[in-house]
C-alpha cells in the first residue's frame, strides 16, 4: 500500500514521517520501493502535504558534493536544509544500493530519476496536473514539449526555463523564475541543473515556486527531449550506467566518475548504520 492510499485525499503534515532510512556520510537515504516513491511524489504533486516535497537522487556524485566527510576534506561547511521543504532521498546508483542492502539486509531497488520520470508523469497526467522544467539548453524546448504532448497529452506543460549560470547565481533572477512558475500554476518542477546546483536551487527557491513536488533529476530533461540516450537495460541492471554515460560525454563526466567518484565510494563504505 502506498501513501496515496493511506492519506485518502486529506492534507497531512508530512509525507515521509516514519519512513526508515540509512545514514550515508551524513545524508539520510530513505528505504522505499518504486511504488511507495511514486505514491509519495503523487501525493506531494497534488498538494496533499503542508510542505512541498524535494526529491533527491543519492549517488556517489551526491556524496562528493554533500557528504560530511567530503565537505570537511575540502574545508567546506554543509548548507542548511530548508525547513520549508520535506526531503525524500532516493537510492540512485549501484554503490548506494549495495551499501543500503549490506547495512539493512533489505534488497532495495535503485530509483534513478530517469527510471521514475515516466511513472511520475503518468500519475501527474492522470491527475490533470502541470509540470515545469528548469535546466537544459533552450534548443531542446520544442523537442521536450513534443514528447510531453505525445506521451502525456493530459499533462499541462507550464514552461521550460533555461537560465544561465549567472542567472542561477543571482537571487533576484532565481526569485523571478520561481515567481513565474507560481503564476503558471506549476504542480511539479523538474529541476535539471546538475549537482550541486539543483539541490541548492530547490533549497533556496523551491517553496517560492508554489509547486507540490520538486524533482532534482539532473539529465532527465535531455532524456525526455531525446538529446541523450539512456543506457540499455542490461547495462543499467549491471550497475554500469555510469560507464555508458562516460562513453557518451567523456569531457563532461570524466572528472565526476574517475576523480571525484573513488573518494566518495570510500566515504560510503565507511558509513555506519
Amino acid at each position: 500500500m502506498t501513501l496515496i492510499d493511506r492519506v485518502s485525499g486529506s492534507v497531512v503534515g508530512s509525507l515521509i514521517t516514519g519512513i526508515p532510512y540509512i545514514d550515508i556520510d551524513g545524508t539520510p537515504v530513505h528505504i522505499v520501493d518504486d511504488e511507495d516513491a511514486r505514491g509519495i511524489i503523487a501525493d506531494a504533486a497534488s498538494h496533499l502535504s503542508t510542505r512541498p516535497l524535494a526529491v533527491v537522487s543519492i549517488n556517489l556524485d551526491h556524496v562528493h558534493h554533500f557528504g560530511l566527510s567530503q565537505l570537511r576534506a575540502r574545508h567546506l561547511d554543509a548548507e542548511p536544509v530548508s525547513p520549508e521543504l520535506e526531503w525524500l532521498n532516493l537510492i540512485d546508483g549501484a554503490p548506494i544500493a549495495a551499501h543500503v542492502r549490506r547495512i539493512s539486509g533489505v534488497p532495495c531497488p535503485k530509483l534513478s530519476g530517469s527510471d521514475l520520470i515516466g511513472p511520475v508523469l503518468d500519475d501527474a497526467a492522470d491527475a490533470r496536473l502541470s509540470v515545469g522544467v528548469i535546466g537544459g539548453m533552450p534548443e531542446v524546448t520544442d523537442a521536450l514539449q513534443r514528447r510531453l504532448d505525445v506521451d502525456w497529452p493530459q499533462l499541462r506543460f507550464a514552461g521550460h526555463w533555461t537560465p544561465s549560470r549567472e542567472e542561477l547565481a543571482s537571487p533576484v533572477e532565481s526569485m523571478r523564475i520561481a515567481a513565474e512558475m507560481r503564476r503558471a500554476g506549476v504542480d511539479v518542477v523538474l529541476v535539471c541543473l546538475g549537482k550541486p546546483r539543483q539541490e541548492q536551487w530547490i533549497a533556496r527557491y523551491g517553496a517560492a515556486t508554489g509547486a507540490g513536488a520538486l524533482l532534482a533529476f539532473g539529465a532527465v530533461v535531455d532524456f525526455l527531449a531525446g538529446r541523450v540516450s539512456r543506457a540499455p537495460s542490461w547495462i543499467s541492471d549491471a550497475g554500469m550506467e555510469w560507464a555508458w554515460r562516460l562513453m557518451l560525454e567523456p569531457k563532461r563526466l570524466a572528472r565526476r566518475y574517475l576523480i571525484e567518484g573513488p573518494p566518495a565510494y570510500l566515504a560510503v563504505r565507511r558509513s555506519a548504520a
